[in-house]
């Protein structure tokens, strides 16, 4: 059954045309993604569903009955009229007000039962009556279990019991935004409407929400720039691009490779009708210049022809992509930074002690762990910013640090876009300098934006296009994906994988950690085991090492791994190098016979495309008159391009 149905939706604002013609339709079940670079309607499309805007053109359905719930980006609770004195969890009642209303009007009727004092004209039983009704549709609503869900759902996203009791005004931003998705999942609308809800979540949050909406029953619509996210719980994908949008298929991996194959075979006919178009153009011009009276009748008809043609648009390519290269001064030591026994906290309470790592020359490394375990406070001490209570950290010979900060602190409000970058680096040329800032999106009058007006991503690709140009061998990024559509994310894990000097990153990015990892400290504790130190030997895939690394460490701790001998703990270590030999074993294999068959593919593709080239040399050529084989190697082509369609979308 449709939950909801958008028909050739279009919205301008002034002169600006948002987006145009945007239709597609949801069932009951489904999970959809939404995606595009900032700025290109993601949310305004939400605004329109939820009627905060009326469109130009087209329509919004949502069926009979079905309600409709939202987490918006930005003005988290604008609309919170109640005391904001109220603990986080009663916040979270508020999400049932006909439960809390009718299970007011209960215990009022159960006093009015006990006391017996009736209003004139109504009997006991009809008080007895009205308590027997509500109480069974308040039983059938949930009124027995509602309180109990919120505060689950609460312990989930992170609120333990002191947190849950806080009130609301002591709450912090990302508290709040927290807050507010609960709100939203505890009360499970038909159609829910999400925008950006892995903002402020860390990783073991996030898996559970994952869980959640990937097994969520109704409509869920997505905004998000979290790929991995996106991967795990979305069934279908919008994406919004060149003020169009188009309709896949899976996840966000799946649904980029089909839209990269359908970009491939839009081009492939742009081009080939454009081949034909010229072809027949000099045809006719041929025929003209020979200005026979056949060769006029000739030219003419050629030319109603193509008149007649329905012409293609050039497919476009995606709007402004980020090119991003980082480059070194220098090269550092072999030895780029040590950590040794570090430790820190406030108040005499240590929140990073014993630490130790070495952090060599070209390694990727990522510092990973729950909120508040001291990722942040890591690289501070790293920066100098802070200061040791005991042991030390010393940079090794030739490094040079580039520092990118997730709060992007270091930009004045009061400069221009322009300025921000030419006043760090005063000696290059103003080509150089709004070269780089069109590399970052920033084109025309954008550069001389106020620093204070821009926006969160902005600032962030702002910041990056200071550092780029830094030419340092070390980059310390302190969750740089934040802000940054996906589009950005790609172009920034291209450029760190081309980069030839060390990285260490804070990130709670699962896709891009598991891109870009060759090395991650996991500050998350299991027993007496405060941190792993985790070498990545599979490509692309550090993500999962580490969960499986953090599953290991789970089970020794459970099975009380400080009184295990050392015997055992060896055993353990080679089972384990067992289990990870003939993983790797049989993933090698599927490997090998995945190439094998995409390499099977690939020359039939070439076949099929050389036969093509045949047909429609055959069609322009001997068979133009003829209508008859015209006609066979139409049927002929046809078969041959859905073969191919097929063979792409495989490949």
């Amino acid at each position: 059954m449709i939950a909801i149905s958008i028909n050739r939706l279009g919205l301008s604002f002034g002169s600006n045309e948002i987006f145009k013609d945007v239709s597609f339709a949801l069932n009951e079940g489904d999970r959809l993604g939404i995606i595009g670079v900032n700025g290109c309607g993601k949310s305004t499309l939400f605004k329109l569903i939820t009627g905060e805007y009326s469109a130009d053109e087209g329509s919004v359905f949502i069926a009979k009955d079905k309600s409709v719930g939202i987490l918006r980006q930005d003005e988290i609770f604008s609309d919170f009229s109640c005391d904001e004195k109220l603990s986080a969890l009663e916040v979270m009642y508020l999400s049932f007000p006909h439960l809390i209303e009718a299970e007011k009007r209960l215990k009022s009727l159960e006093e009015i039962l006990g006391n017996r004092s009736f209003e004139a004209g109504r009997s006991e039983e009809s008080y007895a009556a009205e308590y027997a009704s509500l109480n069974e549709s308040f039983i059938r609503d949930g009124g027995l279990e509602f309180r109990g869900r919120c505060a689950s759902t609460l312990m989930k996203m992170g609120f333990d019991e002191e947190t849950s009791s806080l009130p609301f005004e002591l709450l912090s931003g990302g508290q709040r935004t927290r807050l507010a998705l609960s709100k939203e999942l505890c009360r499970e609308p038909d159609v829910l409407l999400l925008d950006e809800p892995t903002n402020h979540l860390d990783i073991e949050t996030l898996t559970w929400l994952e869980n959640f909406l990937s097994s969520y029953k109704k409509c869920l619509l997505v905004i998000s720039h979290d790929r991995y996210f996106l991967d795990k719980v979305t069934n279908k994908t919008l994406c919004i691009e060149n003020k169009r949008a188009a309709l896949y298929n899976g996840g966000y991996t799946k649904s980029m490779k089909q839209r990269e194959t359908d970009r491939e075979i839009a081009e492939r006919h742009y081009k080939n009708q454009q081949k034909e178009i010229a072809r027949q153009e000099a045809y006719i011009a041929q025929q003209r210049a020979w200005n026979r009276e056949r060769n006029i009748i000739a030219a003419e008809s050629r030319q109603k022809m193509l008149d007649k043609m329905e012409k293609l648009e050039k497919p476009k390519g995606a709007p402004g992509t980020i090119k991003l290269s980082f480059s070194s001064s220098i090269a550092s030591g072999n030895d780029v930074l040590t950590v040794k026994n570090i430790r820190f906290g406030y108040n005499s309470q240590p929140l990073i002690d014993g630490l130790s790592f070495t952090v060599k020359k070209n390694d990727r490394l990522f510092i990973v762990g729950p909120n508040g375990c001291g990722k942040s406070t890591l690289i501070k001490l790293i920066l100098g910013k802070l200061s040791l209570s005991k042991g030390y950290i010393e940079a090794g010979y030739n490094v040079n640090i580039g520092y990118y900060d997730q709060e992007n602190q270091n930009l004045t409000p009061q400069n221009t876009v322009l300025d921000e970058l030419w006043n760090a680096y005063p000696n290059l040329p103003e080509l150089k300098i709004r070269s780089t800032l069109a590399a970052f999106r920033f084109f025309g009058d954008d550069v001389f934006k106020l620093v204070s007006t821009l926006s969160g991503g902005e600032r962030a690709r702002l910041t990056l296009a200071k550092l780029i140009l830094s030419q340092m061998n070390l980059l310390v990024l302190d969750e740089p994906t934040n802000h940054l559509d996906i589009d950005s994310k790609e172009a920034l894990e291209e450029a760190l994988k081309a980069f030839d000097g060390t990285v260490i990153t804070v990130s709670h990015d699962r896709y891009f950690i598991s891109k870009l990892a060759t090395r991650i400290i996991d500050m998350t504790a299991y027993g007496s085991s405060y941190f792993a130190d985790i070498r990545i030997s599979r490509e692309g895939e550090a993500y999962d090492e580490l969960r499986e690394d953090r599953e290991r460490r789970a089970a020794l701790c459970a099975q009380g791994d400080e009184s295990r001998s050392e015997h055992s703990q060896k055993a353990d270590k080679e089972s384990s190098a067992k289990e990870i030999y003939l993983k790797n074993k049989q993933e090698l294999a599927e490997q090998r016979k995945q190439k094998r068959r995409i390499e099977r593919l690939e020359a039939e593709a070439k076949l099929l495309e050389d036969e093509l080239e045949k047909i429609e040399a055959e069609m322009a050529a001997d068979a133009a008159t003829d209508y008859v084989r015209l006609s066979e190697l139409d049927i002929q082509k046809n078969k041959l391009e859905e073969r191919l369609l097929e063979i792409y979308e495989e490949i």
